[in-house]
């Protein structure tokens, strides 16, 4: 079976953050700092030259205790560390460095705490990147990055009536390129696809264009909302397209040979699949693509090394501190893996997080454990937002199938693949035999 497709963690648009900081979108109280000179450009890659202003501005915070900028700036060093690495304890040391920074200095440092809000998302701690971001919009209601920053951990908190809100007055500000993925998720999730694409085909564009100043994978990154998007929806040409343009932009970057991994054995190519995965997951341990692995190999015939990676995942998932990632909790439910484990960690994350896909999956996980009647009520409210996404119908439909009720099986069967056909291997094709059974 194959991962949901969701954007890992460090590709969240949280840390589009760092990107929006340096194609100057800065607001009008940072000016008030003073900016010392980083060492001057050499010819050498972003990453070799990242790791010399990580030393350059670590070496001015040890020198100076009350330096705020300095701190701010390993801040955002450390943040587009992770993003390309996967690097946890980068998104640590970052978090670490804002807070300091903000410590040192409360007023007239929005960009601390824009960062600090934006660490924290990466790591999935919604609740209190969204106190970041009230904080924020309380000291500066007129920035529309502070606003869309707070919509969005409305968004992940499931605070719908409160996004709605936030983006509904955001909507004239849409030209901003850190504006604009956040309002394309407002409209996805609210069912409203069509204006979903186009923001997102906007945002990329004007990322191509006016590049100056972005970095290789901030840029990468506009192609891969765009392909994760499309292939959500079920356009596998247009998703490959980006992921593709993403990969020239910014070659061996592990989310989008994870993408095209997923996208490949959604083609049915699982040894395509399984040799993206395996490019990606030597760079980054990525759980999400080690299943997408895990499952080509499967297609593929070879018990052996599924299992392998299937194992790995395993291990990668439950080690990880707080709650899991969707895709990881959703690859082992969908097998059958440590499915008391997954259950309890997702009713203890929807205790600050009630959104439409923390509810699916403690409907999907009460499945897994012949608890369909009340499953079939938490998908109810998963479904009520509206969200287009074909596995969310699918799931719905094998609960109504278990319970007996197989005229609403069918329907949501039916909206499954209206909304994508190739939404998942295995399950797509189970909605295809149980719709021709009962023709």
């Amino acid at each position: 079976m194959m991962t949901r497709v969701l954007v890992p963690a460090l590709a969240g648009i949280a840390a589009l953050a760092v990107g929006a900081w340096q194609v100057g979108m800065r607001p009008a109280a940072t000016a008030a700092m003073v900016v010392p000179q980083p060492l001057p450009r050499f010819s050498t890659s972003e990453a070799e030259q990242r790791e010399r202003d990580i030393a350059f501005y670590a070496g001015r915070a040890r020198r100076d205790p009350l330096g705020a900028f300095d701190r701010s700036k390993l801040a955002e060093l450390y943040l587009q560390r992770a993003r390309e690495t996967g690097s946890f304890e980068d998104l640590r040391r970052a978090e670490r460095a804002a807070r300091a920074s903000v410590a040192l200095r409360e007023g007239h440092n929005a960009r601390s705490r824009q960062l600090l809000a934006s660490t924290l998302l990466a790591q999935h701690r919604f609740a209190e990147a969204l106190a970041v971001a009230r904080e924020l919009v309380a000291a500066e209601p007129d920035v529309a990055t502070f606003r869309a920053l707070l919509g969005e951990c409305q968004l992940e908190v499931g605070d719908y009536a409160g996004a709605d809100t936030t983006f509904g007055a955001l909507q004239r500000s849409s030209s901003e390129l850190s504006v604009i993925p956040r309002l394309a998720r407002w409209h996805e999730l609210e069912g409203r696809t069509d204006i979903a694409r186009r923001l997102l085909r906007v945002a990329r564009d004007n990322a191509r264009r006016d590049s100056t100043g972005m970095l290789r994978e901030q840029r990468a990154w506009f192609e891969l909302r765009v392909g994760d998007f499309e292939f959500r929806h079920g356009r596998l040409a247009a998703a490959d397209s980006a992921f593709h343009a993403g990969l020239v932009i910014f070659p061996g970057d592990y989310r989008l040979l994870g993408g095209m991994a997923r996208l490949e054995l959604a083609r049915d190519h699982p040894a395509r699949a399984a040799a993206y995965g395996e490019q990606a997951v030597a760079s980054v341990l990525d759980p999400a693509t080690l299943g997408t692995v895990a499952d080509a190999y499967l297609r593929l015939g070879d018990t052996t090394r599924a299992e392998e990676y299937a194992h790995a995942l395993d291990i990668a998932v439950l080690r990880q501190p707080g709650a899991y990632h969707r895709a990881w909790s959703l690859w082992l439910l969908d097998h059958r893996r440590h499915v008391p484990a997954v259950a309890a960690k997702v009713r203890q994350e929807l205790r600050t997080r009630r959104d439409v896909y923390g509810l699916d999956l403690q409907a999907w996980a009460l499945h897994t454990q012949g608890r369909d009647a009340s499953a079939r009520a938490v998908m109810a409210r998963a479904l009520a937002l509206g969200t287009e996404d074909a596995l969310l119908f699918y799931h719905a439909g094998v609960i109504e199938r278990a319970l007996g009720h197989s005229a609403r099986a069918r329907t949501f069967f039916s909206r499954a693949l209206a909304a994508n056909p190739y939404f998942h291997p295995a399950e797509a094709a189970d909605a295809r035999e149980y719709l021709a059974a009962k023709e």
